[in-house]
């Protein structure tokens, strides 16, 4: 960033500035278009807040996709957890069989107001 400056030195300058840097763990990064998508691949990921801003800075293998195509493999890759709790929740307030609530706690990717609002009212 600036050369002849210890990183230690930049740190200590940054730290008096009340620049705080974070870096953040991350497999991968979508950024989502309306005509194509960037996926950033082995990413390094650094946070940073100055004067009560965010901001990210981002660098890895860059590869763009349409927007159809990612979506769908994140679809994909997502994992719906749907727990007993869940279930007997959805059946409690909607009076609905274990199959039924099951089947709309898919439907709305877990999502428990989601299911009771789609089984309707306890009768």
């Amino acid at each position: 960033m600036f050369p002849n400056i210890d990183p230690r030195k930049l740190k200590s300058m940054m730290d008096q500035m009340g620049i705080k840097t974070t870096d953040i763990e991350a497999t991968k990064v979508v950024i989502y278009g309306p005509d194509k998508n960037i996926v950033i691949t082995d990413p390094q990921v650094v946070r940073t807040e100055m004067q009560g801003q965010i901001q990210f800075q981002v660098s890895g293998s860059i590869e763009e996709k349409d927007a159809e195509k990612v979506s769908e493999a994140a679809h994909e890759d997502a994992t719906i957890e749907i727990t007993d709790d869940d279930i007997d929740l959805v059946k409690e307030k909607t009076g609905k069989s274990e199959e039924e609530v099951r089947a709309a706690l898919e439907k709305s990717n877990g999502d428990i107001a989601r299911a009771i609002l789609d089984l309707g009212d306890k009768e």
